[in-house]
């Protein structure tokens, strides 16, 4: 994964001289359970002859909960379904999981973004998580942590933001985003999921990507959830009901987000025995529809033209979506009922980015 990490010492001057915010670790108000963190830089490299033009995305929809202290690692864990300590090495910065239940379904997908280089020494991890979610996931965290030494707070002054080459058709092995203004960035790492959504990056609510990226256009949010829906990448509880979606049917295995090797965590029995029986029977793919997603209801029930159940649908916008479709159906023309009853066919894809070697294919 490629990184953007080095650091220079000038905003920790700027730190210091703006009313003490200079600190050792991120500090955070109990009152208000929100964290003010330190901001690291990134390097300033000279922008090479492919630097792309990036178009910026604004994430309102999805939050971050800081979670700092020396138990930060294996509290995480014992609750997540990829492997924390990788986070320790520094060739991983960014690493997606799910939280799940002790059924073995998925609550909620976040991502992680370690802050080990943070200039102040400060020790902890990033959580990306579902804004509709963020108190619920902030419950569950507070429950789980009996007597470690962790803690948890809101981060409502930080922004987060996709970056996507404006040529989506080159996102593949695109160079990283020019950036201009280290000192305002927090975390600029790939996305860990798939690089066809390329970049994710943090930095405070006040500033603005245009200050921070060259060749920086800011984009719709609704342009960022067609492109995820059109390749076929799942995020939030739409995507992804709490309590109702299963890790491996959500395609977790190929979003780099479960280790089979590492120790024991909340929901990982089941999980891990469907992995090693190999038997998926569905999948969440793509699917584009006749009819727009917004006349559809969320766990519609997919049929084969012959009357067959095929799956469910999940969520999506205008004629594209994401559906749970039966792999033995999957290459034949789907049908559902639309909310005011009318009948809508849909045809579901293979993700590009799936393996090429998966026996979904």
């Amino acid at each position: 994964m490629q990184r953007v990490i080095l650091f220079s010492s000038a905003f920790r001057a700027i730190l210091t001289g703006s009313g003490g915010l200079h600190a050792r670790y991120s500090r955070c108000s109990r009152r208000e359970n929100v964290c003010r963190t330190p901001l690291r830089k990134h390097s300033q490299d000279q922008p090479s002859d492919n630097t792309a033009h990036f178009r910026c995305y604004s994430l309102p929809h999805r939050s971050l909960i800081s979670v700092s202290g020396q138990d930060t690692t294996s509290f995480l864990q014992g609750i997540i379904t990829n492997d924390t300590t990788l986070l320790e090495e520094d060739a991983v910065c960014a690493m997606y999981a799910h939280i799940l239940n002790v059924q073995g379904r998925t609550l909620y997908d976040i991502i992680l973004y370690s802050l080990k280089g943070n200039p102040d020494g400060f020790n902890g991890v990033l959580l990306e998580c579902d804004s509709t979610v963020q108190d619920s996931i902030m419950q569950l965290l507070k429950v789980y942590k009996i007597r470690r030494k962790v803690n948890f707070s809101l981060c409502p002054s930080l922004s987060l933001w996709a970056l996507l080459p404006q040529n989506k058709a080159a996102v593949v092995g695109q160079s990283k985003p020019d950036v201009t203004a280290a000192d305002k960035v927090l975390v600029l790492e790939q996305d860990p999921r798939t690089e066809l959504v390329g970049w994710r990056m943090i930095s405070s609510c006040q500033n603005n990507p245009h200050e921070i990226i060259s060749a920086c256009r800011e984009g719709n949010t609704e342009e960022y959830h067609r492109h995820r829906y059109e390749i076929g990448l799942p995020e939030g509880v739409k995507d992804l009901p709490p309590g109702e979606a299963l890790p491996l049917e959500s395609n977790l295995v190929y979003m780099q987000g479960i280790s089979f090797s590492k120790g024991c965590y909340i929901g990982q029995e089941l999980t891990a025995r469907t992995h090693h029986t190999g038997v998926i029977r569905k999948r969440l793919m793509p699917v584009t529809m006749s009819a727009p997603a917004e006349t559809l209801d969320q766990g519609a029930a997919l049929e084969t033209e012959g009357g067959k159940p095929a799956g469910k649908h999940r969520a999506g916008m205008d004629s594209l979506g994401l559906s749970l479709v039966r792999l033995a159906h999957a290459k034949e023309p789907l049908k559902l009922k639309s909310s005011d009853g009318m009948t809508v066919t849909l045809q579901a894809t293979v993700p590009d980015w799936w393996p090429k070697n998966s026996k979904d294919q």
